[in-house]
């Protein structure tokens, strides 16, 4: 056999590959989109108060912060990596938020840019930490949720920041741009889902998220500065636990500096269920937002069916448990 025969070969199989794997990655994201549709039906035959415009609306005014944090999530899980930062990292960015525009001072506009690139700055240096320092992620992350934790406290001296003098922030989340019932903070996690899908699927940034994920040694011997991207990674996905930042205290016309520990796991959860792989190397922004709806309907329709707190987290952790089962099983199958 020839060598050009032989490579002809090995570029037609590496072809059959990709297409099974490209097909594979949809119909992951057709079985996370039957999910929520056989769980968005169970809900309204279970109860008449759930099919209903102003309870639909609430199902997505609630994926709001969920999505934003799980969309940022979504890069760093692909390369392999993980943030359990992002929780109380939102919550020391609504700290900020509050600092600037209440007791500085400062335009809502400023305000909120600041907040935005405040969350950029707490991605950098979790990038840093992993990538320059050679810290796994899970510690440099854990470290950080800690760090963020105490600072929310102390910057806000353990008391929470109201932004009754500035209703135009509040606005952000709570208005309505079109004058319709609909909240402008579905907007925003729409245009927020835009343009992380544009970034992970037509850019240099999203590709190398890929390829990382998927190989990093052999990344790096390409030639590719892997610790460079990572950090940029991390600096995307600090992006967007910034503007979540924004939308929860608009959301609550507060900076509330004792919350978000625990929402972290919600957009881990909701990165795994929509198909992106705790391996690295596989996921996608639509299956991402596919899950943050699947938990946003699961606590909501347990609410409407008052079912106690307690056993909601229980059947959100078998949620979890059966997304993460599935994926393992998906690869054992690849």
């Amino acid at each position: 056999m020839t060598v050009s025969s032989a490579t002809g070969e090995q570029q037609q199989r590496t072809g059959v590959e990709a297409v099974g794997t490209g097909l594979r990655d949809r119909l992951q994201q057709f079985l996370a989109f039957a999910s929520l549709i056989a769980i968005f039906l169970f809900f309204s035959i279970a109860s008449s108060s759930f099919l209903n415009y102003s309870n639909v609306t609430s199902i997505l005014f609630s994926t709001v912060v969920i999505g934003l944090l799980a969309l940022g999530t979504t890069f760093v899980i692909i390369t392999g990596g993980i943030d359990l930062s992002i929780g109380t990292g939102m919550t020391l960015c609504a700290v900020i938020s509050g600092m600037l525009i209440v007791k500085t001072g400062v335009p809502v506009l400023i305000g909120v840019i600041g907040t935005v690139l405040f969350g950029a700055l707490i991605g950098l240096v979790n990038g840093f930490n992993v990538s320059i320092l050679g810290i796994p992620p899970f510690i440099a992350t854990l470290a950080m949720m800690l760090v963020a934790q105490g600072l929310a406290l102390v910057i806000s001296d353990s008391t929470p920041i109201y932004f009754n003098d500035a209703p135009g922030y509040i606005k952000i989340s709570t208005g309505h741009l079109f004058g319709v019932d609909f909240p402008n903070a579905v907007l925003v996690l729409a245009v927020a889902t835009v343009i992380a899908a544009v970034v992970l699927n037509r850019t240099v940034l999203g590709r190398y998220t890929y390829s990382i994920g998927s190989n990093e040694e052999a990344t790096a011997l390409s030639g590719i500065s892997v610790r460079r991207w990572k950090i940029a990674v991390y600096t995307l996905a600090g992006l967007f636990t910034g503007l979540a930042g924004v939308m929860i205290s608009a959301r609550l016309s507060s900076a509330q500096p004792g919350t978000g520990l625990g929402y972290e796991l919600q957009a881990i959860a909701a990165v795994v269920i929509g198909g992106t792989s705790l391996s690295g190397g596989k996921g996608s922004i639509v299956g991402t937002i596919i899950g943050a709806l699947i938990i946003s309907v699961i606590n909501n329709g347990l609410q409407i069916m008052s079912i106690p707190q307690e056993w909601q987290n229980v059947i959100l952790g078998l949620v979890i448990l059966v997304a993460v089962y599935a994926d393992m099983a998906r690869k054992r199958t690849a």
